[in-house]
């Protein structure tokens, strides 16, 4: 109705749906597939300028083949899960203070702001200057590309709390804990792990990004690799890896969020039953 698809309630229906948009998807690669290999064939470019996809298909074997693929790939992973623990941590608990506090956020924001002015390109130079060209600097560049995105989701989060149910927290004489448990993070939640999604698929880009200034190892140095001999087939398999990379961070904060928030699928008396049996045991 009104030019918006609307899936279906019945089990049966929504396993059709979704089957039907798998369908979608697939015939969509597909035919992004075909006009690529119709380019590279009739476009007369050079396999250096631009490889077919069977090319880049047997470069992706080969890669497997020879473990450069997956050893590379744990690499950039592991730097991409540091960094995204290390960025959200701070994040979170930097913008839950801010967001407490109107005193601490005039004094801290326009550092904050100024720092995310600075494109990270420019900065990760320096950090590889400083901590060396090792682990610690491309988690310290994935850290400060996810940092922002984390913390003002946080501060928006928490700010959008209903002041009368503040008031009823306090009117129950219930601790800071038990506010922030019970009201502030299930508030807060939603906007935070949208947030997470955002900073989850940026922390893929401050990892290459960390790579490209100076690594031995990683999807980024597979890049420089490709780039730097004229195999462009390695360079796309490292570009779609990433992608891949992306997309499993993304799908996997989207299955957490589906999890932490099935709460506001179910009745209000059952929320509200929930909540005072909690409020109970603590």
């Amino acid at each position: 109705m009104n030019g918006v698809e609307v899936a279906p309630k019945n089990p049966s229906g929504l396993l059709c749906y979704m089957r039907s948009h798998t369908w979608l998807v697939v015939l969509s690669i597909f035919l992004m597939l075909l006009v690529w290999q119709l380019v590279a064939w009739f476009g007369g470019f050079p396999a250096f300028i631009l490889p077919s996809p069977a090319m880049v298909g047997a470069r992706f074997m080969l890669a497997i083949r020879d473990g450069s693929l997956l050893r590379n790939t744990a690499v950039t992973l592991g730097e991409v899960l540091a960094g995204l623990v290390l960025g959200v941590s701070v994040a979170s608990v930097l913008g839950y203070l801010l967001a407490r506090s109107l005193k601490l956020e005039r004094l801290l924001s326009p550092y904050i702001v100024a720092s995310q002015s600075i494109p990270i390109v420019a900065i990760a130079p320096l950090l590889v200057i400083w901590f060396g060209p090792g682990l610690f600097s491309k988690v310290l560049v994935c850290a400060l590309i996810v940092f922002f995105p984390v913390l003002v989701n946080t501060v928006v989060g928490v700010r959008s709390v209903p002041e009368d149910l503040r008031d009823l927290m306090r009117s129950l004489q219930a601790t800071r804990w038990q506010t922030l448990r019970y009201l502030e993070l299930p508030a807060a939640l939603p906007v935070f792990l949208g947030g997470l999604r955002i900073g989850a698929t940026l922390s893929v880009i401050g990892a290459v990004v960390g790579e490209f200034v100076g690594a031995k190892s990683g999807l980024g140095f597979l890049v420089n690799v490709g780039r730097g001999v004229y195999d462009t087939s390695l360079v796309f398999v490292a570009v779609f890896t990433l992608i891949a990379l992306a997309l499993i961070l993304y799908g996997s904060v989207a299955l957490v969020e589906k999890r932490l928030l099935d709460w506001q699928k179910q009745p209000e008396i059952k929320v509200l039953m929930n909540g005072e049996a909690q409020a109970k045991a603590g």
